[in-house]
């Protein structure tokens, strides 16, 4: 799907990062039908919470399954078979290219989209630095959407104010997706890298990944809404 076809309110992604299946479908029940896409990482999915992928996809709602895998080729591609299955619509996996790789030869001919993390939107150049990496943040982002984008990768996951450069490499045939989005006045957390909704999608984002701003605020619904408003200001 390009850029043109998707529509405001799918672009908001809210992350389900809740400790239990309970709470995170209490939060589903919250936002009621002012969210269409969620997304399921870590902590919910190693809480009992992969069945819900299969819930939300059954009540019409899309999944982002971020679990960045990233193991020896065989590995990848065999979790990305069975993770075909479950009706997801993204799949993260790092973006180093025998696991890009293995996750399309393992995503075959279903509808599941495979993104490419480059680089968490937590590191800035010490961080890649102090990991052993010779390149700095940019040149590994732009490297690895290169990477991505030949070995037929659907997607890329990187921090908004990268987006811009990324359209240039990538073209509008890849999906964009941005995590470190804070709203005016949100508190930045652990991200380092970040920008607000509206100058997020200005940048070039296709969806744009929210958690705590969303999930901890005293009216989530109204939170959500206010996002994608500001999602369509900015697409006009």
């Amino acid at each position: 799907m390009t850029q043109a076809e998707i529509a405001p309110r799918d672009r908001l992604i809210v992350a389900l990062d809740l400790p239990s299946p309970e709470l995170a479908e209490a939060m589903i029940d919250r936002l009621g039908d002012s969210v269409t896409f969620y997304k399921i990482g870590y902590r919910l999915t190693y809480a009992g919470g992969l069945p819900l992928v299969g819930k939300l996809a059954d009540r019409g709602k899309k999944v982002f399954l971020d679990l960045k895998l990233h193991d020896i080729g065989n590995t990848v591609m065999q979790g990305v078979q069975s993770i075909s299955k479950l009706g997801a619509t993204f799949l993260t996996v790092h973006a180093y290219p025998q696991t890009m790789k293995a996750a399309v030869e393992g995503r075959g001919a279903s509808a599941l989209k495979i993104l490419g993390v480059t680089v968490l939107t937590s590191y800035n150049d010490d961080d890649l630095h102090a990991a052993g990496y010779r390149l700095g943040v940019s040149e590994l982002v732009e490297a690895r959407a290169q990477q991505a984008q030949v070995l037929g990768v659907d997607g890329l996951v990187c921090a908004p104010e990268e987006a811009g450069s990324l359209r240039k490499i990538v073209g509008h045939q890849m999906n964009l997706v941005t995590p470190g989005i804070r709203p005016a006045g949100a508190a930045t957390g652990d991200q380092k890298r970040i920008m607000t909704p509206g100058r997020a999608i200005a940048a070039g984002a296709d969806y744009l990944v929210v958690g705590r701003p969303i999930v901890e605020a005293a009216d989530p619904r109204a939170t959500a809404e206010a996002i994608q408003a500001e999602i369509a200001q900015a697409l006009t």
